[in-house]
């Protein structure tokens, strides 16, 4: 991939990286992606209240990982070739749009079906703030000296995981507090309106095009699509599905959990414990030594989440489960960034926003499915076989962990 020839930057620090992407950045990108953690909850929250149907409103979120799971990489496919500022205006608005239409379609005289596929409309606009806000700070880090890179790049992954935790903690905690003071279309209203606002900005930020040096880039200059289903890329968008998996399945048996407890509207800040120790975390990523490797480091933390959702799926007490997601959490944030890390080395030349989109919608893909799944476990057999579900996505995040562990060297 063809890159602007860069002006001379000799300082790797956090505000090399600031200087060149701009002050006013952070808190766009930052604000940007919080609509995308509220589609999922959202839409599954206003079904359930429009239609009184749990199982419709967990097709629905179902419906839209669908939706993102087809059109997120070809998003991201059309930013690496065509420059991020107009895809991302384009999906801005289309998303937009779609949740007024599924505020309205949900209340509508309509059948289900209709429901349904406006859900997929949702999830197939959805803007890809986040993997493309990490496609965009590699581009500027790769201008910096070669042997400052590595360290950017760490602490640069682990701070944008670290903002993905607190939006997708906060994203449902806005949700339901939107859906009980307002309207259970509120929480889809407030994500238009914030989608029209901040994903304008991020698409018209000066950063919009960095990664492909400011315009269309040759298809020649870019690797072949084959490369995007090599196994060494494949096993990440995997391992992120797995994760994926894990948050719906943690969020929607923890909900059931505490609400056969006759708590349910404290299932957010119980949930966010995680989200805590999570992002703190994901943090110190940028300090652990080289020689921990980031197959070593998916095998690490891959099982403390194991131990961890294992304390979930036996706590019996308010107190046990806090310790326990608390504990869960240390594994989920440096999994994360470390995710990102192994994409990163392993982005197919002029692939980066294709690769990052993949890995955002495997994400939501998981997160959907799993809540979709646990929900019906839940609502037939209640959250005691329910809240084993966190503990199987744990398990199946390490066994790809240990799967890319043993790949050979050239494929890792």
């Amino acid at each position: 991939m063809s890159e602007t020839p860069a002006s001379p930057v000799t300082d790797a620090e956090p505000t090399g990286l600031i200087r060149q992407a701009g002050i006013s950045y952070f808190p766009i990108a930052l604000i940007a992606r919080l609509p995308f953690a509220m589609n999922v909850v959202g839409v599954m929250t206003l079904v359930v209240a429009a239609r009184e149907s749990i199982l419709l409103g967990g097709y629905t979120a179902a419906a839209v990982g669908v939706g993102t799971a087809v059109a997120g990489p070809l998003l991201g496919a059309a930013a690496d070739r065509y420059g991020q500022r107009y895809v991302m205006l384009l999906a801005g608005i289309g998303n937009a749009l779609a949740l007024l239409l599924m505020a309205w379609v949900a209340f509508a005289a309509v059948p289900d079906v209709w429901v349904l596929a406006v859900a997929v409309l949702v999830g197939a606009t959805a803007p890809q703030v986040g993997p493309l806000s990490r496609t965009r700070l590699v581009a500027y880090i790769r201008r910096l000296p070669r042997e400052k890179r590595a360290k950017t790049i760490q602490g640069t992954l682990a701070y944008e995981s670290a903002v993905d935790e607190i939006v997708f903690i906060f994203g449902p905690v806005l949700v339901g507090a939107l859906a009980t003071t307002l309207n259970p279309a509120a929480p889809l209203i407030g994500a238009a309106i914030l989608t029209v606002i901040f994903v304008s900005a991020f698409a018209l930020h000066r950063s919009a095009n960095v990664a492909t040096g400011g315009g269309t880039v040759k298809a020649e200059d870019q690797a072949p699509v084959s490369e995007l289903f090599e196994i060494r890329v494949l096993i990440v968008v995997l391992g992120m599905l797995a994760v994926g998996l894990f948050f719906g399945s943690a969020l929607t048996s923890l909900t059931s959990w505490m609400d056969e407890r006759g708590a349910a509207e404290q299932t957010g800040l119980l949930y966010g414990l995680m989200g805590v120790t999570s992002a703190v975390l994901a943090l110190s990523v940028a300090v652990f030594p080289a020689r921990f490797s980031l197959a070593a480091r998916w095998v690490t933390f891959a099982t403390v989440m194991v131990a961890g959702s294992y304390l979930i799926a036996t706590a019996s007490s308010d107190f046990a489960m806090m310790v326990a997601l608390a504990i869960t959490g240390l594994g989920v944030g440096p999994l994360i960034v470390n995710a990102y890390g192994l994409a990163t080395e392993r982005t197919p030349r002029g692939r980066s926003a294709t690769i990052m989109t993949m890995l955002g919608s495997a994400i939501v893909v998981g997160q959907s499915t799993g809540s979709a799944i646990v929900g019906t476990i839940a609502d037939g057999s209640g959250s005691a076989v329910a809240l084993w579900a966190p503990l199987a996505s744990a398990a199946l995040i390490l066994l790809l962990g240990l799967t890319n562990a043993l790949l050979r060297p050239a494929q890792r």
